[in-house]
Formats: structure tokens, C-alpha cells, sequence
């Protein structure tokens, strides 16, 4: 129960920054090395993941990084 709690909260941790990111276009407080480590990192957790066959890691890291790639590209796009 505590780890799909966890799971719960660190995958859409990010959701609440997507849309303030998505409605604003305001990303001048947000570090591009920063946005670029999360989604590469996610991105890598996700590979992982696919490789050693573990549903929710794919499952989690699927929509984690869509958020965070979305972060990205609006950081690259705004900035």
C-alpha cells in the first residue's frame, strides 16, 4: 500500500506544474538543465523498466514523462 501511494504521488507530482506551465507559458523560474536531467532521467527509469519486464515502473515512468516532456518542450519553446 505504502510503495502505491508512492508511486501515486511521484507520477503526478508533476501534474499541477504541467498546467500552470501549459496556461501561463511562464517557465523563467525553471532551470532547462533541470527539466532536461528529470526527463532524460524518467526517460532512462522507463527503458529500465521496459527491459526487465516491471509493469508499474513502465506504467508509472509512461506518464511521468509525458508531463515532464511536455515541461520541456514548452521550457525550450518559452524560454
Amino acid at each position: 500500500m505504502i510503495g502505491i501511494v508512492a508511486a501515486c504521488l511521484t507520477t503526478f507530482a508533476f501534474a499541477p506544474q504541467v498546467i500552470k506551465v501549459m496556461k501561463d507559458k511562464n517557465t523563467k523560474s525553471l532551470s532547462l538543465v533541470m527539466c532536461f536531467m528529470q526527463t532524460l532521467g524518467i526517460f532512462l527509469w522507463l527503458v529500465h523498466g521496459i527491459f526487465i519486464k516491471d509493469f508499474a515502473l513502465i506504467f508509472a515512468n509512461s506518464i511521468s514523462f509525458v508531463m515532464v516532456a511536455i515541461i520541456l518542450l514548452y521550457k525550450i519553446k518559452y524560454h
